[in-house]
Parts: structure tokens; C-alpha cells; sequence
């Protein structure tokens, strides 16, 4: 825990004519790390110094943006790399203060809606027959056509709020849910478009590890059954559907896009989007936030 009165004599000196000065008071304060933001954001706007005032501000932006890459680094050496916990990193580039809670309320209205109509006796395409009911005819979610390129897409706080999304938006949530029914649906990481694979023989096993290579190998039961894209309200297709797709658009099929792919892959996925997103909104700071957890998903292999 630091010290208040010890921190705003560090303030105080931000304003100070020797750089060296103000660069060492900033290295101290940002050492502190997160836990100083919320004492920073109550002090700065009650501070008269115009300059000390725009520092603070800038302070505060730095030390965000080196919790999130910290965050996103500490999520890579998890067991798990949950994909709720990942995307949720990356939301805070635009909410730095999300509370996760509210999140996990809001999938857990939609998981109660549909467990009440689930039979687990049901074959797998009912479970998806009644998912999709849940989804996209009770919550209403689907695809945005009309600004897909938005940044607001590929945030899940926006898009369960606005109930419109990008492909990979709508299959994350589409596909947490899911999980938490104990529905055996995985990310598929197909060229220029996210969908949803429903895997074999997987609803045995407990779904600890959300998307884990380790669990998802061939002798574990990893052939997928059929497909989803729930960017068209969760249209069910198969392997031939996809072959036709690559066709039209001239790519070599690979055995990676028919199968589940890993939480990393799609963070990097989601990244890529926003990098697209927010040059074409001319968003620079946001932009080269994206870039610096594009850095820490690149320093390993997928």
C-alpha cells in the first residue's frame, strides 16, 4: 500500500524545469502500478497546475496501458488461458474499469434462458436448434452489417449491450455460453471469417479448459461433427460448405481450418480486427495499444 502523502510530494514535482527530475518521479509512480490509478484519478482534477494536471493524465494512461500488456503476459503463463479472461483484457483498452461481474451476469442470463429449455438427451443438433432460439431470437443478437468494420464490434461489453456484432464477437459469446451448458462448441479460425465447430464425442468430458490444444487432440475425440456461424444466425453446415467457401476465395485448404483452434489464436484474431478498426478511425493511441498486445501474443508461436 503507498503512501498518500508521500505521492502527492511526488506530484508535485511534475512540474518541475529539470526533465530528469519529472522522468524519475514518473518511473517511481509507475512502479506502483495499477493500484495508484484510482488515487490519481480522484487527485487530478482538483489539481490547479495545468502542467502537473496534464501529466497526472498522462501518467495514468501509461500506467493502463503497462497493465495490460502486464495482464495479457500474465494471462499467456496461465494453465487455462480462459477466453473470457483474455478478451476481457483486451475490452480494456476501451473500459479500463470493466467490471467483470457485470459480464459474467449477462452470459449467465443467457446460459439460464437456454438450460431451461435443454434436455440433455437431446441430440446435438436440438442443443444447437434450442441454443440458437435462445440467442438469436430471444437476446436478439446478430451480425452487424452495416458498420462490421466498427471498433464496438469486437469489444464484448459493447456487443452484449448492443446485441450486434462482428463474427468472432458473436462466436465468443456464442460459444462461452456453450461451454457452460456443457455443449461441446470450440472456435474455428477460418480465413476471413470466425465460426463455430460442435466437436465429437467431447460432451463427456468435463470442459475445464476452454479451446485447449491439450484437450482437443484426435485421440481425445476432436473430429467436428458439423459447423456454426452465428454471424448468420447460427446457420449449421458441414465440412463440403467450407471447402466451397476457401473455393470462391481461392485458398488452399489447411487442416487448421477445420479444426478448433486455440484461445491465443483467437486474441490474435480479435487484435487484428481492431487493428483494421481503428486505423480507419483514426484512432493513433488506441491503435498502438493494440499493436503492443499484438507484440506479447507474437512472442510465441501459435
Amino acid at each position: 500500500m503507498f503512501n498518500e502523502k508521500e505521492i502527492q510530494s511526488m506530484l508535485y514535482l511534475l512540474d518541475d524545469s529539470d526533465d530528469r527530475v519529472v522522468e524519475q518521479i514518473e518511473g517511481s509512480l509507475m512502479q506502483l502500478g495499477s493500484e495508484i490509478i484510482p488515487f490519481l484519478e480522484d487527485y487530478w482534477p482538483n489539481e490547479e497546475n495545468e502542467i502537473r494536471q496534464s501529466r497526472i493524465v498522462d501518467l495514468i494512461k501509461k500506467i493502463r496501458e503497462e497493465s495490460l500488456v502486464e495482464s495479457l503476459e500474465k494471462w499467456l503463463k496461465s494453465d487455462d488461458q480462459d477466453l473470457l479472461d483474455g478478451v476481457l483484457i483486451i475490452n480494456r483498452i476501451v473500459k479500463p474499469n470493466l467490471d467483470k461481474q457485470v459480464i459474467d451476469n449477462k452470459l449467465d442470463k443467457i446460459k439460464l434462458d437456454a438450460w431451461l429449455e435443454l434436455n440433455y438427451d437431446l441430440t446435438s443438433f436440438e442443443k444447437i436448434k434450442i441454443l440458437n432460439h435462445i440467442f438469436f431470437d430471444v437476446h436478439k443478437f446478430k451480425g452487424d452489417t452495416e458498420n462490421y468494420h466498427h471498433s464496438k464490434n469486437s469489444f464484448l461489453s459493447s456487443v452484449l449491450d448492443s446485441k450486434q456484432g462482428n463474427p468472432i464477437s458473436l462466436a465468443v459469446i456464442y460459444s462461452i455460453v456453450a461451454q457452460r451448458l456443457n455443449i461441446p462448441v470450440y472456435g474455428v479460425n477460418l480465413p476471413q471469417h470466425f465460426i463455430l465447430g460442435y466437436i465429437k464425442d467431447l460432451e463427456w468430458m468435463p470442459l475445464k479448459k476452454l479451446n485447449d490444444q491439450s484437450v482437443l487432440r484426435d485421440e481425445a475425440g476432436s473430429e467436428i461433427m458439423f459447423y456454426i456461424n452465428p454471424f448468420n444466425s447460427g446457420l449449421i453446415f458441414n465440412r463440403e460448405n467450407i471447402l466451397k467457401f476457401l473455393k470462391q476465395l481461392k485458398v488452399e485448404p489447411k487442416d487448421d481450418f477445420f479444426k478448433a483452434c486455440s484461445n491465443k489464436s483467437i486474441l490474435v484474431r480479435i487484435l487484428r480486427n481492431l487493428e483494421v478498426s481503428f486505423a480507419k478511425e483514426n484512432s493513433t493511441a488506441k491503435l498502438d495499444q493494440v499493436r503492443k498486445l499484438m507484440k506479447v501474443l507474437q512472442r510465441n508461436s501459435l
